[in-house]
């Protein structure tokens, strides 16, 4: 019971102003390890939004699988922010994220579905690479732009004939991307 209530006591402290004690925190919980998961997982609804950010960090720094799910849900968060942390922890996951992640390139909201592009190309695995490359047609560009990013990253060569298509793309962002990308695979 006492360190469920020391974990609890060191989440409400991530809603601290001052960055040093959110970073201390963090490497406190990081250190309890899977013991403070369930917790982590609960405060990623919390109505602070540094909680939220600090437990999406947290659970990445775990890599508990128990978090997927959860950090899948933390994707549709109305903070852009909150967003990030927990696409950026999704990608520390390892395999173990990459059916998931799969699972949503196709979620209504194209926020979530650019999220799992770039978790899928930290991760790396070669599994996302077909379903990528169906994402560089996807309509919004920030997807797009994630997917050319994956692909480049994963390095498969599977990618490198849709990512010269990429190269005409509307968006000269996801242009630029694909352009990068394509040095590192031929």
């Amino acid at each position: 019971m006492e360190k469920e209530e020391n974990v609890a006591r060191l989440i409400e402290s991530l809603k601290e102003d001052d960055e040093h004690v959110r970073v201390q925190v963090l490497e406190l919980l990081e250190e309890i390890g899977s013991p403070a998961v369930e917790q982590l997982i609960e405060a990623l609804s919390s109505g602070e939004k540094n909680i939220r950010i600090g437990s999406a960090k947290a659970l990445g720094e775990i890599k508990d699988p128990r978090a997927i799910t959860p950090l899948i849900e933390t994707l549709k968060d109305d903070n852009k922010w909150v967003r990030r942390e927990a696409s950026g922890a999704l990608s520390k996951m390892g395999e173990s994220a990459v059916d998931p992640l799969l699972g949503i390139l196709d979620d209504a909201d194209w926020k979530v579905r650019g999220a799992a592009a770039w978790a899928l190309g930290s991760i790396g695995d070669k599994r996302a690479v077909e379903p990528l490359i169906d994402a560089l047609n996807d309509e919004s560009g920030f997807v797009r732009g994630g997917a050319a990013w994956a692909l480049g990253s994963i390095g498969d060569k599977r990618a490198i004939e849709p990512l010269k298509k990429a190269l005409d793309d509307k968006s000269g962002y996801v242009k630029k991307v694909a352009a990068e990308k394509l040095k590192n695979l031929e």
